[in-house]
């Protein structure tokens, strides 16, 4: 599973991503600290304040999940930026790798509370773009689509499945906070591959 605004730039696309262990586990478990770190990595460096406004929390309340994304390495202070009376900040990766099914064994309670917190944040991005769809221009309003659809499939076709759809949304571009392309609009791709809870619980051998 990843959380992603771009595409990793480095070499196997690895050297602007980080790979959740237990501590980040637990730092991201919380929705106003997902909301942040992709407030960041979508709009690129910004203070605690303005970050407040855009979740509609107290400055306070994002400084103080700022210090605790910074201690675990997800943000940093951007010092070209700041000064004595304003702090910048700046998101240290684009995108988080996930490893659920190792760490989900081993922190069980943290792996439910980010996959929430990344659920809430879904959510609240989901209800932002509806509540600015009918002012789009036309051709952004017909191109608007949601649905869903269920399946009947294996454990192997569903992986098949989901690693299909990722090859073809990598075969467009990605984009970044900085970069602005004549005639292109930031467009958000989510999918989800998510057993239905009736499923029977299976002894392991």
């Amino acid at each position: 599973m990843t959380d992603a605004a771009k595409r990793p730039d480095g070499p196997d696309g690895e050297e602007d991503s980080v790979v959740l262990d237990a501590k980040g586990l637990r730092a991201l478990a919380h929705p106003v600290r997902v909301q942040l770190v992709g407030l960041l990595r979508k709009h690129g460096p910004s203070t605690a304040t303005r970050l407040a406004e855009r979740l509609e929390v107290n400055s306070g309340t994002a400084s103080y999940h700022l210090r605790r994304l910074a201690a675990a390495g997800f943000v940093a202070e951007d010092t070209e930026r700041g000064n004595a009376r304003e702090r910048w900040w700046r998101s240290v990766h684009q995108l988080t790798r996930f490893d659920h099914e190792d760490l989900a064994e081993h922190e069980p309670e943290a792996a439910l509370a980010y996959l929430r917190s990344v659920h809430s944040a879904y959510v609240l991005r989901t209800q932002q773009g509806l509540n600015g769809l009918q002012t789009l221009p036309r051709p952004w309003r017909e191109v608007f689509d949601m649905s869903d659809a269920t399946l009947r499939l294996t454990p192997a076709q569903a992986q098949e499945l989901r690693d299909e759809i990722r090859s073809v949304i990598d075969r467009y571009p990605r984009t970044s906070a900085a970069e602005d392309s004549r005639g292109t609009e930031r467009v958000w791709v989510n999918f989800q591959v998510l057993p239905e809870g009736d499923i029977s619980p299976q002894e392991e051998d």
